[in-house]
């Protein structure tokens, strides 16, 4: 697990709380990270595609999140629903970044800036959402 793509993942889930809150242009959102973030030690590019793809597929994204959800998507809290995004789009379009990986990433962003047992929520969605988009990889490693 790099630190740089852990950075990353942080910086991103702030940019994408912003951009939930404001609905101000993800690119906006981006660059004020670059103006406000110290930004060594980041995966810049990985910063980037997950601030412009999140987005992108938030509708799609979303799709997949909502019928897991105990409640409408509208009421989860905001850092937690930019988590759960952020976390969907790794799950759905990054293969290459094992689902393990992308889980405990989006439990500890929930621990340390979601609400009180906030992580536990995420885990369960993130679980049920892994486990309809990686039955391959997770079968793979339960032989």
């Amino acid at each position: 697990m790099s630190a740089a793509r852990t950075r990353a993942r942080r910086l991103a889930m702030q940019g994408l709380y912003e951009w939930q809150l404001s609905g101000n242009d993800p690119r906006a959102v981006l660059l004020h990270l670059h103006e406000t973030q110290e930004l060594t030690n980041v995966d810049r590019d990985y910063l980037a595609e997950l601030m412009l793809k999140t987005p992108d597929y938030v509708t799609q994204l979303d799709g997949l999140i909502g019928p897991l959800l105990s409640r409408v998507i509208n009421e989860v809290d905001p850092v937690e629903l930019a988590i759960l995004r952020l976390a969907a789009y790794e799950l759905q379009h990054r293969v290459d970044i094992p689902y393990r990986v992308v889980i405990n990433e989006a439990i500890e962003l929930a621990k340390k800036f979601g609400a009180e047992d906030g992580h536990k929520f995420v885990n369960g969605v993130l679980d049920k959402l892994a486990a309809q988009l990686r039955q391959t990889e997770i079968r793979s490693r339960t032989r």
